[in-house]
């Protein structure tokens, strides 16, 4: 008998996982605001690129494009946690989210009871989508009747004065720089902080272009512009005060734009007659030459566009400096272009409805507002005192000045603090109760930028690791556990994402958060050049060289210069004892403090150092990579000298900012600067410091 074997034969090759890509946006706080394309396979996210946002055109940034490794670091905070330690010491046990949850309802009721306004809640901008930034925890501290928290650390004293003087945060667009032929980038470092718009300032250079940097010290942007002008640190306004008074007296003025789309001119023409050249270069630091032949340039070129950031307004007359160089647009009609004008932020032009999101009717009675620029002494001084602080999106005994203040307050035995984060961070380990927190790959999110016009949606790629919650949904389970029973306390975050939108701005017609998600961006409805036939957003409707808005703040109505608190001429007892103007520009391998604790990017950083110019180094014996100790009245830490040229006489530079245990001494910048506040906006003065700088023990 045969016997017939029939084989047949079976692929045993395993299947390929499932694979799809998810639309996201970087959440953190930078201009470009970045669209991501995540690439999930079977649940984990296994690539990241850039998505095809005209703005930000498919390319990332050095940091963010490594943003898995932030995401599956094996350091990230996974479960709840119970300090069993001293506070600081960052020593903690696990424990369930119940008894999180329960521990920290009961610590707020019992100290709600007394007086809600002992509890603060601490947070900035460590991510920028709007559900993470502002909203469901928003309503949840309106609703428990907490202390009111300005969030002033970085920039609320620039678009103070681009309200004063355009009428919000608005102005050119940053997509048409590439045909401009003239940029003045002020204050700025586009290289690290604002890469998509660095690659269209390359972009007009080819063209033609002329780019003038206009910084303190020479940084990595200004070694690719034809020009640098070094400023003292603080004097931004003398030098456009002193352009304006060269382009009115030589008639480079557009008379006919001047006429129709401005108030105060003759007001101004008036002012700027005693701020001569000669005048503001001793006050900058820098010759009448340069400041002549700006002035005729910038006049002089069509289109000519302004790029100012944040640095240029850190310190006590930030405000005024920011709504003075924004008047020199209108002067010479360079509105009329889309590839001129001025650019802060394009925050403004949004119009997301922030009342929906934020229910700001919650707030029952008047409660106090205190300033996270001065958090050292809200958490020591404060009457009555904070008994309560809840901190998320920041790492405030890193980030916030004055830092030695900021840390006796959280080392208080009687503060009960909750910290809902990612990593466990310098302020992490002053919690009493620690949450963990999602990252952008976890969680819904709508975005606005302040460096663009495109609106995004950001979804989430994989589920949350661990046990990590996203910031709307801690609150609204703590809103849970407190007993409100508001119906806007339970919302989703999908539905926050529909409310941001639903404002009936123009700029957001046709936006809607299905449209959003699926296809990642959509553009406002913004013209290219917005303001060419005036129409700005003041109360006048015109570019405002004389605003009534800031005399009723208090303010002068007319451009001025306020000099630097710490300043060698406006403060000469302090500078004889700390002669070295100190300021601490972002590092290019962190965000802030973000970034600052991952293995690549301390690889790539290297260590804390000090950038001083060689006349400064001889005069005080000390050598190329020496450790060095920066001080003043408010503290001291210890950095490593790099001898350069790229700071001018009299400056020192301090790339920041590093989390303090993972350097040597456990401190950082922050040890040295001020809570001092703004001229407007209630703004923190980083940039605004006095130093020395001696070889260390």
């Amino acid at each position: 008998m045969l016997h017939c074997h029939i084989v047949i034969a079976m692929d045993t090759a395993p299947p390929k996982p499932a694979r799809r890509i998810v639309k996201a946006a970087c959440p953190h706080d930078c201009p470009d605001t970045c669209a991501l394309d995540i690439t999930v396979e079977d649940g984990r996210a296994v690539a990241i690129r850039g998505g095809d946002m005209p703005f930000t055109a498919g390319t990332l940034c050095t940091k963010v494009a490594r943003y898995l490794d932030r995401t599956y670091a094996p350091s990230r905070i996974l479960y709840p946690m119970k300090r069993i330690g001293a506070k600081g010491e960052g020593r903690f046990t696990r424990i369930s989210w119940d008894e999180a949850l329960e521990t920290i309802a009961a610590r707020f009721k019992a100290i709600a009871a007394e007086n809600p306004q002992q509890i603060l809640p601490v947070s900035y901008a460590g991510t920028m989508g709007m559900v993470s930034y502002a909203a469901m925890d928003r309503r949840f501290f309106h609703r428990l009747g907490a202390s009111l928290l300005e969030r002033t650390l970085c920039s609320s004293a620039g678009k103070a004065g681009m309200k004063i003087t355009l009428g919000g945060s608005v102005g050119c667009d940053p997509e048409q720089a590439s045909e401009s032929k003239l940029i003045l980038i002020w204050g700025s470092n586009p290289v690290i902080s604002n890469l998509h718009f660095w690659s269209r300032c390359q972009e007009a250079k080819r063209n033609g272009a002329r780019l003038i940097i206009i910084d303190p010290r020479r940084n990595e942007t200004a070694a690719k512009c034809h020009q640098h002008i070094a400023l003292y640190p603080g004097t931004d306004a003398a030098l456009a005060l002193a352009m304006m008074h060269v382009i009115i007296a030589e008639g480079l003025t557009d008379a006919d734009y001047i006429a129709q789309y401005t108030l105060g001119f003759k007001e101004l023409a008036q002012r700027v007659q005693e701020w001569t050249p000669e005048r503001a270069a001793g006050i900058c630091g820098i010759s009448a030459d340069e400041i002549i032949h700006l002035a005729r340039e910038y006049a002089g070129t069509r289109p000519a566009m302004i790029r100012l950031n944040y640095g240029m307004q850190r310190h006590s007359g930030g405000g005024m400096a920011t709504r003075t160089i924004a008047c020199l647009p209108a002067l010479t009609g360079a509105w009329r272009e889309a590839a001129g004008g001025v650019i802060m932020t394009t925050a403004d032009f949004y119009g997301f409805n922030h009342r929906a999101l934020e229910h700001p009717e919650l707030i029952r009675g008047k409660p106090r507002t205190l300033n996270l620029a001065a958090l050292g002494d809200a958490l020591t001084t404060a009457d009555p005192p904070v008994k309560a602080a809840f901190v998320y999106n920041t790492n405030p005994v890193a980030v916030c000045p004055d830092s030695r203040k900021v840390m006796a307050g959280f080392a208080r035995e009687d503060l009960f603090t909750v910290v809902h984060e990612i990593f466990q961070t310098d302020t992490a380990d002053y919690a009493d109760i620690l949450l963990p927190a999602t990252t952008q790959l976890e969680h819904h999110d709508i975005h606005k930028s302040y460096g663009h016009m495109y609106v995004q949606a950001s979804q989430p790629a994989i589920a949350p690791l661990g046990e990590c919650k996203p910031n709307a949904e801690v609150f609204r389970l703590l809103a849970a556990r407190m007993g409100f029973d508001d119906a806007c306390l339970r919302e989703a975050d999908e539905e926050l994402c529909r409310q941001a939108l639903d404002s009936g701005a123009p700029a957001l017609d046709g936006i809607t958060w299905e449209s959003l998600k699926a296809r990642g961006w959509q553009r406002l409805n913004v013209p290219a050049a917005p303001f060419a036939n005036g129409g700005f957003p003041t109360p006048s409707g015109k570019c405002e060289f004389w605003s009534e808005t800031a005399k009723a703040q208090g303010h002068d109505p007319l451009p001025d210069y306020t000099p630097p608190r710490e300043g060698p001429t406006s403060n000469t007892e302090l500078a004889a004892r700390y002669p070295l103007a100190f300021i601490s520009p972002p590092h290019r391998h962190f965000l802030n403090s973000s970034f600052a604790n991952l293995d690549f990017a301390l690889k790539d950083a290297g260590v804390p150092s000090l950038d001083i110019h060689p006349d400064d180094a001889a005069s005080r014996g000390i050598a190329d990579g020496a450790q060095v100790c920066v001080c003043n009245d408010r503290g001291d830490y210890t950095v490593r000298a790099r001898i350069t040229d790229s700071v001018r006489p009299g400056v020192v530079s301090a790339p920041s900012v590093w989390w303090k245990k993972l350097t040597a001494d456990r401190r950082n910048a922050n040890e040295l600067t001020s809570q001092a506040i703004a001229d407007m906006g209630g703004a923190a003065t980083y940039y605004d410091c006095l130093v020395e700088v001696r070889p260390a023990d």
